[in-house]
């Protein structure tokens, strides 16, 4: 996988607008004596770099979104509303013309120009700069300030999902041009931190340990309560949990289902469960023996209980994958039902250890052979179904071995060209329905896979605009590809975090932590 492929891996959501709203009228700082004017958040993996373009994994979206904004933002029904720019206007095909907020500041106290998010946009786009994000805003003809507080973007060609890129649950973290270079090449790090847009501003980063941030008074949108959040990087998920017990944090993410008792047993403590529109399956090295042969991957296929997994492993949180395609993602087009009945109607490859052993005793390797399955600490139940999906393949004569990893270790073994299987657990903070398969068989894919007529029907999708006929295209081509194995589904997911000592955020939406959360939370009284 080429640095410019690592995206959203390893999942949530209101507007910046309902943020506005829900904290009108506190506009006097809270009492820094109060027990509710600081949370403390635990994370359940690491951060080596704060700028989400440098290291792209979600839990990077969460921790950046609580200091930087995009001109846009999405609400609760995933919707496009104003945030750094007050409205937003689709000329044509290919015009976007934004005007930004008068009184939109930095955290230093500078305005936003139209200079400042040009630049933005324009470290977004560079692949060395922002390997995470330089995929998505390629597209991009031309950028200029077409009148005071004015900017006028043109694409070289329609794309459906680039009003959505241009916010945080896209590709768009605006900062400003004159910090950034001034602190050149440590954008991100301990030493240059992050400046951005909301009310709360980066005090201090320690990788792999926390991070902290307090608030300021500029922001449009009004002053929350909260005046300091630190966040702490736990990656056990048996040191959070007595973290919590002990009354050390107010807010953690990632709850493993297998414990989500025990953190519903602490006294003050909420657990909230929420589709998160993340996908879970394997992506195949067509380029790596003996995964080059459809045989063996069709083996794998065969070998993995999807229902098992889905009932044991996830607690029932979560459901089968039929498609890449999550349903909630094609509501727009066909409606709960009408997605539901649309992704049943895909073929499957079903649990069957006999058909598992029967393309087995086809392929190049009938004897069997072994490989590894690296998952991420952040994902145990990725490796409790690994460990499932290893018994299962035992039974054919082939040997999994299933490795857990750091989260920036995992993401480097996709498509690395050694690793002919991995896991693909992808979150779409965009909810687009051709957000992550564009990713597993568009151009530059970690699988390496090269099918024309499936590539054309994603391009197509990309500047349709119609959303009926956008989600036909995308599962068609999902269709077409399915044979070819070069992906295999296996979960949608849920997510589920925890408030504890009172502390609660009312949401049922996956968009909210793309977003300054801290501002929406509130405590018991």
């Amino acid at each position: 996988m080429t640095t410019s492929q690592r995206r959203r891996f390893a999942a949530l959501g209101a507007s910046v607008v309902a943020l506005s709203l829900a904290i009108a009228g506190c506009s006097s700082p809270a009492d820094p004596a109060a027990d509710d004017s600081s949370i403390t958040v635990a994370l359940p993996g690491s951060l080596a770099n704060l700028y989400v373009g440098q290291e792209n994994g979600i839990l990077n979206y969460y921790i950046a979104s609580i200091a930087q904004e995009g001109l846009v933002t999405l609400d609760a029904e995933g919707q496009i509303q104003p945030a750094l720019a007050e409205s937003w206007e689709q000329v044509d095909d290919v015009t976007y013309v934004y005007t930004l907020r008068e009184d939109a500041q930095f955290q230093d106290g500078t305005p936003v120009t139209v200079d400042d998010v040009i630049f933005s946009i324009e470290k977004a786009q560079d692949p060395e700069v922002s390997p995470g994000f330089s995929f998505y805003l390629g597209g991009i003809a031309s950028m200029e300030e077409t009148a005071e507080r004015e900017l006028t973007i043109t694409l070289s060609a329609p794309d459906a999902t680039f009003a959505t890129l241009m916010s945080t649950t896209g590709a768009l973290y605006v900062t400003s041009r004159a910090y950034w270079e001034a602190n050149e090449g440590t954008i991100g790090t301990s030493e240059g931190l992050l400046l951005g847009t909301t009310p709360y501003q980066v005090t201090e980063f320690v990788p792999d340990s926390h991070v902290a941030f307090e608030r300021v008074d500029s922001w449009w949108g009004g002053v929350p309560e909260i005046e300091t959040v630190r966040v702490d990087f736990i990656p056990d998920e048996n040191t959070r949990l007595l973290a919590a017990q002990s009354g050390q944090i107010d807010v953690a993410f990632n709850v493993p289902f297998q414990q989500a008792e025990q953190w519903e047993a602490i006294d003050g403590s909420e657990v909230q469960y929420l589709n998160d529109l993340s996908y879970v399956g394997l992506v195949f090295d067509l380029t790596v023996a003996p995964f080059d042969d459809v045989k063996v991957r069709e083996a794998f296929a065969h070998a993995v209980d999807r229902e098992a997994i889905v009932s044991s492993v996830l607690d029932g949180r979560g459901e089968v994958a039929l498609a890449i395609s999550t349903p909630e993602s094609l509501f727009a087009a066909y409606g709960p039902e009408g997605a539901a009945e649309a992704l049943a109607a895909g073929d499957q490859f079903a649990f069957d250890l006999e058909a598992a052993a029967a393309a087995l005793a086809e392929s190049s390797v009938p004897d069997g052979f072994t490989a590894e399955l690296t998952y991420p600490a952040t994902g145990p139940e990725l490796g409790r179904a690994a460990l499932a999906l290893s018994a299962n393949l035992a039974e054919i004569g082939i040997t999994l071995d299933v490795r857990e990893v750091t989260i920036e270790e995992w993401l480097a073994t996709i498509g690395d060209g050694e690793h002919g299987v991995g896991y693909m657990w992808y979150f779409s903070t965009t909810g687009d329905p051709g957000e992550v398969i564009t990713y597993l068989y568009g151009p530059e894919n970690p699988s390496q896979y090269e099918n024309e007529q499936v590539r054309q029907l994603l391009a197509d999708a990309a500047a349709e605009s119609d959303p009926v006929v956008r989600a036909d295209l995308i599962l068609e081509a999902d269709e077409l590809a399915r044979p070819d194995l070069a992906s295999a589904p296996l979960w949608w997911g849920q997510s589920a975090t925890a408030y504890l000592d009172g502390w609660s955020l009312e949401t049922t939406t996956p968009f909210v932590f793309t977003n300054p959360w801290p501002a929406l939370l509130e405590k018991a009284e």
